[in-house]
């Protein structure tokens, strides 16, 4: 990775969905390296089986897992996800698309060009579009169809429910240029991310109004304009429906159908072994099973297999959950409970007849408890095969690997406690190993290992430059003595439960700490962010937060509700119904569920201030795809154990994690995630914008969950963001970076890998990296090729019945 010398395709998302003394920093961090591209290369290429056109079959049908069917096919609305945007990348026009560099280009299909033609008085854009540019009606797209896009996306009418209109709000008037096919556009500031609006682009018909927008095209899209349209979404059967485009101008979709198809993570093993889908993002176990179907890995033991008895049961269990498969727990638990309870009714029987029962009664046990023996061993014995039969299934699927545009952070939240003093951010900061985490991660996965220099784009992208010089690398002694400064020392005194802290600290625990809701004593004589057991959505002094009680932020939450994404995803939570960008809002001294102990062998000598220990709280989710996260997260763990520093990690539900931890700052210590944007100046600035208190006395931190900003980031994001010299731009944007990193709010960790199951004969998918996908490319090696592994291509068995 690309030093620094001045040392969030998942764009539209991250758009649509779903990255002091700070401020002192000395003057070298802060500069440009001039000429050099620091940007470097991404660090993992595509891998999507690249093909010529002229080897892929036409026809077919791509059978495609997503999480669930979109609830809305507008990605401008509140509840849009993945699935929202995959199909409107298919079927709609995008002035720029993303490429392999995570950099914005031209769509030629749409534009034969675009560019700013005026500065002064006011910047004016000047798009011209291709002339074969038709929707599926017939109709031109034109200077209309953008006119209603930024009347409905501007803000200034609330009757639409937009979840964004960044940027659009900008824009001043759009007319007609010279002819039909010149569209001009005027801002009333300057804008440096205009390459950003429409794209997606929708037809007037769906922005035209506020009824159409909101409403028009949630389950149906009747007008399109790419190689693909929405022909039907079924949401009986949990599919969407996407044909060929007839008035498709471009080159022609190779693929007769797309056919999207809800189907949960922790079934799609068995779903591609079934032959019921083609292509599926997986978890890292599941991609491990694909690679070991490849392998030929070998079966269970032949005497696991053949033998009988408890023995025979445990090997082979044994194996199944080295191989990942799900099995029954072993009953020796409830069978000692049995035993139990027999010996305590001993006891209260009376006369040798009674005894004489208990010795017959003993004996049926026994014959229970071996039929019960025979039966979990067959059982096991049948889970097993069918495992084997699907293993063989599974040597058609290979696993396409990259790195996702997206990274994994340690979320430091610095509203109240501890972490709200910027030392004990720093300490936590310098404690970790980065590079070690990194390495925990992709390793296993034969991916680049390499810790994230950036918090606003990832490497290859244009902004992209390791400031992570700002901060500093690991140093337990730097670590150490950044605790000490901030008064936390070693065997300080920590006052029995009961006694007051002194200091803030203690003053923001004591209206918490003293008494719980229910009026019993507080069983935590550490320091206290909050209680798990309170109502969703109110705060330890009862008040109620705006985040977690908005409609959207229900909407949002639907990653965990509905599958729609993993719960670590960063999310946007916004109110419903408005055309502004209001955020997410979340009072002072918001709550922190109770914790458990770290992990054994982690615990070190205590550092203490004001008689209480610091000690953290470390919030995961615990639904499928975590898995990761809890291994990330108790490496961190034993890091900070190191330096002094004592964390509880907590899990919780999938559906309350970001909605009511995160954005709520329920929370010391979490691992979540941002895509990055080809966009940051635009995208990015909610993310780190300085937390404003609102009218109603709460915090309104738009996407900023750690509540850790500055003055200068925020002046830094409007200067680049009103600039239209893209090299001053860039620089004042890596200016912004190092004093993000400097605050020591939120820590990159690692870019997230991306790992797609796809059949053998499938080409021109698979893990996309940066890339928006080229859906007419998309297909079926013709029977005649051969597919690296020596396999003839043939379309799905769906397409052998169209």
């Amino acid at each position: 990775m690309s030093k620094s010398c001045d040392s969030v395709g998942l764009r539209s998302v991250m758009r649509s969905v779903a990255f002091l003394s700070a401020g002192v920093l000395a003057a070298p961090l802060l500069t440009g390296c001039g000429s050099t591209d620091e940007a470097g290369r991404p660090l993992a290429r595509q891998d999507i089986a690249r093909t010529a056109r002229a080897q892929v079959a036409d026809g077919g049908t791509l059978r495609w897992a997503v999480d669930a069917v979109p609830e809305t096919l507008n990605t401008f609305q509140a509840d849009a996800d993945a699935a929202t945007t995959r199909v409107a990348q298919a079927v709609l026009p995008s002035m720029f698309r993303i490429d392999a560099q995570g950099r914005p280009q031209r769509d030629a299909d749409y534009l034969e060009s675009a560019k700013v033609v005026d500065t002064e008085p006011k910047q004016v854009v000047l798009y011209k579009l291709s002339q074969q540019a038709v929707w599926s009606d017939g109709r031109e797209i034109g200077a209309a169809d953008f006119a209603a896009q930024w009347r409905a996306l501007s803000g200034k009418d609330s009757a639409y429910w937009t979840a964004r209109n960044a940027g659009y709000e900008r824009i001043e008037k759009i007319e007609r240029g010279d002819d039909d096919l010149e569209v001009r556009v005027t801002f009333s500031r300057p804008y440096a991310d205009w390459r950003s609006l429409f794209s997606p682009l929708y037809p007037k018909d769906v922005m035209g109004t506020p009824d159409a927008f909101n409403d028009g095209a949630r389950r149906k899209l009747k007008v399109s304009a790419g190689p693909f349209l929405v022909q039907k979404v079924d949401t009986k059967n949990h599919q969407v429906h996407l044909a060929r485009n007839p008035r498709w101008w471009g080159k022609p979709a190779k693929l007769s159908e797309i056919t999207l198809t809800a189907v949960k993570r922790d079934e799609r093993a068995s779903a591609l072994a079934a032959g019921k889908i083609d292509l599926a993002e997986v978890d890292p176990v599941t991609a491990q099973r694909v690679d070991g179907a490849a392998g030929g890995a070998a079966g269970p033991p032949a005497d696991a297999v053949t033998g009988s008895g408890r023995a025979a049961e445990q090997a082979l269990r044994a194996w199944a959950r080295a191989h990942g498969l799900s099995v029954a727990e072993d009953t020796d638990e409830s069978k000692a409970a049995d035993k139990a309870k027999d010996k305590d009714k001993d006891k209260d029987k009376i006369g040798d007849k009674a005894k004489a029962e208990d010795k017959d009664e003993g004996k049926g046990k026994g014959k229970d408890s071996a039929e019960d023996d025979t039966k979990a061993l067959t059982d096991l014995r049948k889970a097993v095969a069918r495992f084997e039969q699907q293993q063989k299934a599974l040597r058609a699927v290979e696993v396409r690997r990259s790195l996702e545009p997206a990274y994994t952070q340690l979320a430091l939240n610095g509203e109240t406690g501890p972490l709200a003093d910027e030392r004990v951010r720093r300490a936590v900061a310098r404690a970790l190993d980065r590079a070690e985490l990194a390495e925990l991660v992709l390793k296993p996965l034969r991916l680049p290992a390499e810790p994230v220099g950036s918090h606003l784009a990832l490497a290859g992208q244009d902004v992209y430059a390791d400031n992570s010089g700002a901060l500093g690398g690991q140093d337990a002694a730097e670590a150490r003595a950044l605790l000490a400064d901030a008064g936390w020392v070693l065997g300080g005194p920590v006052k029995e439960k009961g006694e007051k802290a002194a200091g803030s600290a203690g003053k923001k625990a004591a209206g918490l700490a003293g008494k719980k809701e229910d009026g019993s004593e507080d069983d935590d004589g550490g320091y206290v962010v909050g209680e798990d057991d309170k109502a969703p959505g109110t705060t330890g002094r009862g008040e109620t937060t705006r985040a977690a009680g908005s409609e959207n932020a229900r909407n949002s939450a639907r990653g965990a509700d509905g599958g729609h994404r993993l719960a670590q995803d960063g999310t946007q939570y916004r109110q419903a119904h408005r055309g502004g960008f209001p955020g997410a809002y979340a009072p002072e001294g918001t709550a922190a569920p109770k914790g458990t102990a770290a992990p054994a062998g982690t615990a070190g000598k205590a550092l203490a201030k004001d008689g209480k220990a610091l000690s953290l709280r470390f919030v995961l989710p615990s639904g499928p795809g975590s898995e990761s996260l809890e291994t990330v997260a108790e490496r961190i763990t034993k890091m900070l154990a190191k330096v002094g520093i004592r964390t509880e990690i907590t899990k919780v539900p999938d559906e309350s994690y970001f909605k009511d931890h995160i954005a709520s700052g329920q929370y010391d210590l979490a691992l979540y995630s941002w895509p990055a944007s080809a966009f940051p100046a635009t995208d990015a600035r909610p993310i780190y914008a300085k937390p404003q208190p609102a009218a109603d006395g709460s915090l309104s931190v738009e996407q900023n969950y750690t509540r850790v900003g500055t003055d200068q980031v925020d002046q830094l994001f409007d200067q680049a963001l009103s600039t239209l010299d893209e090299g001053r731009s860039r620089s004042l944007l890596r200016k912004a970076d190092s004093r993000i990193w400097a605050a020591a709010g939120s820590i990159p960790l690692y870019q997230r890998p991306q790992l797609t199951a796809v059949r053998k004969n499938v080409v021109n998918v698979g893990a996309f990296g940066f890339q928006t996908p080229v859906y007419e490319d998309m297909g079926f090696l013709k029977k005649s090729v051969k597919t690296p592994s020596g396999q003839a291509g043939s379309p799905s068995a769906s397409a052998s019945r169209k």
